[in-house]
């Protein structure tokens, strides 16, 4: 089969048969251990049309184990939400509870951010 052309940047078409395409992969840093991590937690209203959601910022690492996090605390607060842009969307204002559970998931530097 072909190799990933999903990650080929700049080339449309080649037409010599020995060219070897360069990915150009964004190797993003190791994740942090949960005790290093510094996550904010904050309400957010903006572009929303009033409704509320918490926002936890900060996150250092893979996407893939920011949307583990981000999976835990959705299902932890019985909510929906979304991780996107390196941060974490849960529906509704759930701040204290998800600081509670960022503190008993390991993630001791965690800090509420706002009013």
């Amino acid at each position: 089969m072909s190799k990933n052309k999903k990650n080929r940047k700049g080339v449309v078409y080649s037409t010599n048969p020995d060219h070897d395409y360069s990915f150009h992969e964004n190797e993003e840093d190791g994740t942090l251990p949960s005790q290093q991590q510094k996550l904010y937690v904050s309400i957010d209203r903006k572009q929303r049309k009033g409704k509320e959601v918490t926002l936890i910022e900060g996150y250092i690492g893979h996407t893939d184990d920011l949307k583990d996090l981000g999976k835990m605390l959705k299902s932890k607060c019985g909510v929906g939400g979304a991780v996107k842009d390196g941060e974490i969307m849960i529906q509704g204002n759930n701040r204290d509870k998800i600081v509670k559970l960022l503190l008993d998931a390991g993630y001791s530097q965690t800090k509420k951010k706002g009013g």
